[in-house]
């Protein structure tokens, strides 16, 4: 019966059947039942070329396209072209019943503020009540064009771009421009000074009692014993003065705690009114009113950075040059109607202005970019000055409040408590002195641009673009200012400080620090520390341990691959145990390949012989040990790189020539080839492995060649005959025909096979003993009698070595 093989894979069903035909003659592709083949010679070598029959309707070919064949057809929609296909369809739908709902909102919004004269245009904005110098409100601005409607699609696209532009850099504006004012006209402060007052007054009636006051001062009194008792008589002088001080200063500030900050003519009002006053006389303004100064602010920003611009926008130049073109602007603005405004600059002689709102263009919508983003820019100054002078008033409040408990009791102890509230009243001053700084420093802002805007003769767009640039240069001035301010007012702190605890002279270098100023006193470290010792900190909060745990268990939290690393960490910590079992048994594998291998060249002449080399290479392949290990493995038992590497040379050789014949007998195919490689190699630098795997081959051949059983009977008459016609193929089949080859008994043939091998054996060792020409071609000619009796045809008969 012939041999069925067959292979299932993940995608088809392979059957192979080696001789298999249609009986009958037709040229049926399906699969068949064989006869009985001509010879019954099994089939040791499977042939390469196999024929995969589909499977249909299997789980894993089902919805899926043959390899070679079709993509399949549900694509990702991860890959690009599915992608783009997306995002065009979202812009078309977009483009077609989103934006122009848009545009009809807008258009109704629009018809419905300019339908009123006279009402707000920027209903959002009006509460602020910023006006410019002509006394129009910024929130009443418009846009002026022409007329827009759904059948000018290009006008009235060009109007919804530069209304979005318009609404967005007038509200920006506007916002930065109230914030400065409301910042410096410490209305805000107003609107929680009655709860701090009462907040206060509790706190004091809770802290300032009589126990309190003795108990400090008995404590004070004990630290002046002290230092009498130790010798420290100026130490002990300076203390009771001080306690005297706190003593008379403490009820007149404990009856009023919050009263120099929050009243009218309080530390901070001061300071602001100073500020304000310098800045109106840098103006020319001899006798300044605060009140009426900061509303005067408002309305330069707002002609400088609203009005002036707005109108270059819109109509290319600006309009307010002209005084009627001027009045015209303002009265169509303030009426709240477009059409009053162009025709107010018909009337007025400006016709390039009247032109350039009739007829928007794209260039009016990178203006509008420009303005937005220095608009931005202004906000962020705005926002960080005002927010400096915000944090100066909060701070004095703290430190007002922190002041009731230095008066009520700490101002008597010696140490830090004392200095704290030293630092604390001296805080306070400086916060009247930030107040000043600050408001000094917008006015000679505001004179700065304003003289820029008056210098620039309608330039006003580059004015804009400097002013930008000084916007973002005064956010880091004022940065530097108050980091300033501030070590100044550590610095004056600690002095007092050292004064009080009787250490002036001692510090006098400049280098001591009062007890309670920690590191400020003596002077701030270099620009750009803190953010060092603030990175310094983070990094070591970042790799404690107790974080880690806090963290659930994740190491160095704050790093941005933490996750993962935990993740990681988890799951190597799960396979721990297998990687080291794994370990244990790659280590006994080794070993045991290590013990193989020397055992295998032992009777070979070991590891320092060639043939020993190429005996381990055969075993170590038998014993199917990874190829990517054989190397390490020959080398750790001894051998040479030079003899690794021509085993190896000699081995390839010998597989890549052998046929590939499926009827062929593969010990005998490995052994021809290993000895034609002997001689096609004479010359070669691993000659000496070429013979060496010769030798082996020859070894294999005769182990897997069949010896007849003893005392068997054997036709010498029929091993006679091919004996002396086994030289020459051709003679060979002329002597002894198939017939006569399958009527010859089993053990008559493997006697001629094992002799055969045997003979090729000695031809092959006495080659590798003596490599001289003579014995290799010995070798040859037992290659070519092994050739001559191996039948790769089915029709030739049984051949010596078939079973």
């Amino acid at each position: 019966m012939p041999r069925i093989v067959i292979g299932f894979s993940a995608r088809s069903v392979s059957l192979f059947a080696v001789g298999c035909a249609p009986t009958d003659g037709t040229k049926d592709s399906s699969v068949h039942i064989c006869p009985p083949a001509v010879r019954s010679r099994a089939v040791r070598r499977s042939s390469s070329r196999r024929h995969s029959v589909p499977v249909p309707g299997t789980s894993r070919t089902a919805g899926r396209a043959p390899r070679g064949g079709a993509p399949s057809r549900w694509p990702r929609f991860g890959t690009g072209p599915w992608r783009r296909r997306a995002v065009w369809i979202a812009l078309i739908i977009f483009a077609l019943f989103v934006f122009p709902g848009f545009v009809g909102a807008l258009a109704a919004a629009q018809d419905a503020a300019g339908g009123t004269a006279g009402t707000s245009q920027i209903d959002g904005l009006s509460w602020m009540n910023i006006h410019d110098s002509s006394g129009i409100a910024l929130s009443d601005y418009r846009f002026a064009t022409g007329d827009e409607s759904l059948f000018k699609p290009r006008a009235t696209i060009l109007w919804a771009v530069l209304g979005f532009e318009f609404i967005g850099y007038i509200a920006i504006v506007t916002t930065a421009i109230w914030l400065i004012g409301y910042a410096l006209s410490f209305r805000w402060l107003d609107m929680f000074s009655a709860a701090l007052h009462g907040v206060a007054e509790a706190m004091t009636a809770q802290i300032a009692t009589p126990i309190m006051l003795v108990t400090a001062a008995s404590i004070g009194a004990v630290c002046v014993g002290w230092f009498i008792a130790r010798g420290y008589h100026a130490k002990a002088t300076m203390q009771v003065v001080t306690m005297v001080g706190v003593a008379l200063l403490g009820p007149l500030f404990l009856a009023e705690p919050l009263a120099d900050v929050l009243s009218s003519h309080g530390l901070l009002a001061q300071g602001r009114d100073l500020g304000i006053s310098v800045a109106a006389g840098l103006n020319g303004d001899a006798d300044p009113n605060p009140t009426q100064l900061v509303a005067t602010m408002q309305s330069d920003l707002a002609d400088n950075f609203a009005r002036q611009p707005l109108q270059v926008w819109n109509f290319g130049h600006t309009v307010d040059q002209r005084p009627a073109c001027r009045s015209a602007w303002s009265a169509g603005v303030a009426a709240g109607d477009d059409a009053r405004v162009i025709s107010g600059l018909k009337s007025c002689g400006d016709a390039a202005a009247h032109a350039k709102a009739e007829n928007p263009s794209m260039g009016q919508v990178a203006t509008g970019l420009m303005l937005l983003t220095c608009g931005g820019i202004l906000l962020v100054f705005a926002m960080y000055l005002g927010l400096k002078v915000i944090k100066a008033a909060l701070d004095t409040i703290y430190h007002g409040f922190m002041s009731i408990f230095g008066f009520a009791a700490g101002g008597f102890v010696y140490g830090p408590t004392q200095t704290f509230l030293v630092r604390n009243i001296v805080d306070s001053f400086v916060a009247a002195a930030r107040m000043t700084a600050y408001t000094i420093f917008l006015g000679v802002y505001i004179l700065f641009m304003g003289n820029l805007f008056a210098q620039a003769r309608g330039q006003v767009m580059a004015v804009i673009i400097i002013a930008g640039t000084v916007e973002i240069v005064a956010v880091f001035q004022l940065r530097r200012l108050s980091s300033g301010l501030s070590r100044g007012n550590d610095w004056i702190a600690n002095r007092f400080g050292l004064a009080i605890q009787g250490q002036g002279k001692s510090a006098s270098g400049g280098s001591g620090t009062a007890l309670g100023m920690g590191g400020g006193g003596a002077g701030k470290s270099a620009p750009g520390m803190g953010l060092v010792s603030t990175l310094t900190t983070l990094n070591a909060i970042n790799s404690s341990p107790v974080t880690a745990w806090l963290a659930g268990g994740r190491v160095n939290p704050l790093n941005p691959l933490s996750s993962t690393r935990r993740r990681i960490e988890r799951s190597t910590r799960r396979i721990l145990t297998s990687r080291e079992e794994g370990y244990l048994e790659h280590q006994l594998a080794r070993t045991n390949w290590r013990a193989v291998a020397v055992d295998a060249a032992a009777p070979m002449g070991g590891m320092r012989t060639q043939l020993g080399v190429s005996r381990a290479l055969k075993v170590l392949r038998d014993n199917k040990v990874p190829d990517s290990r054989i190397h390490a493995v020959l080398l750790s038992s001894g051998a040479t790189h030079e003899r690794v590497t021509h085993a190896f040379t000699a081995y390839s050789v010998q597989e890549s020539t052998a046929s590939q014949n499926p009827y062929s007998f593969a010990p005998l195919q490995k052994a021809i080839a290993a000895a034609w490689a002997v001689d096609n190699h004479v010359d070669h630098e691993a000659h000496d492995a070429f013979a060496a795997q010769a030798v082996i081959a020859a070894d294999s051949f005769v182990r897997h060649s069949n010896a007849p059983a003893p005392g068997a009977a054997i036709d010498h008459g029929f091993v006679q005959r091919v004996e002396r016609n086994w030289h020459s193929d051709r003679a060979l089949r002329a002597a002894i025909t198939p017939d006569e080859w399958d009527g010859a008994g089993r053990d008559t043939r493997w006697a001629i096979g094992h002799r055969v091998a045997t003979l090729h054996q000695q031809a092959a060792r006495t080659y590798y003993e003596n490599p001289n020409d003579i014995n290799r071609e010995a070798l040859m000619r037992s290659a070519r009698r092994v050739a001559n009796l191996d039948h790769l045809d089915p029709e030739g008969g049984l051949d010596p070595w078939n079973p």
